[in-house]
């Protein structure tokens, strides 16, 4: 018999190297859109639809004020925006959805297609610097 899952997990996104990459590029972000004392409105839903459309990964912030639990406002928000919640860290959501054109976390629907091609690597190690030593450097008596 499978344990119970987490209710407050259960909003997540799968966890793997998109969630881990979405997190880490989150961290640096502030917060774009807010919901307020009226809660996930259909105004805030709005909003951040056309955030997520202009930056692919958004912050939202959940005020104190808000009538919706966290939790709450973070199901309602993602699923009004067709997006993906990433993290729930206190107040802040962190939400995403693939960009239509021009995806930065995703392979695009061209790179799809033919295969995304490797970076090339550079063959070997990068030259050593050439270190050089200045007088007085050294100490004396040694």
């Amino acid at each position: 018999m499978p344990a119970p899952q987490n209710p407050k997990k259960k909003a997540l996104m799968p966890s793997g190297p998109l969630r881990r990459s979405l997190r880490a590029a989150g961290h640096h972000l502030t917060a774009i859109v807010q919901v307020g004392k009226e809660g996930a409105t259909e105004a805030v839903t709005r909003q951040l639809d056309q955030a997520l459309l202009d930056h692919e990964l958004v912050k939202v912030k959940v005020g104190t004020e808000s009538p919706e639990d966290r939790f709450e406002a973070a199901e309602r928000l993602a699923a009004g925006a067709q997006a993906q919640l990433a993290q729930i860290l206190g107040r802040t959501l962190l939400l995403y959805r693939k960009h239509p054109r021009k995806p930065k976390f995703e392979p695009g629907p061209a790179e799809d297609a033919r295969g995304a091609a490797p970076e090339p690597r550079s063959a070997g190690r990068a030259p050593a610097r050439k270190r050089t030593v200045r007088k007085g450097s050294f100490r004396k008596g040694r």
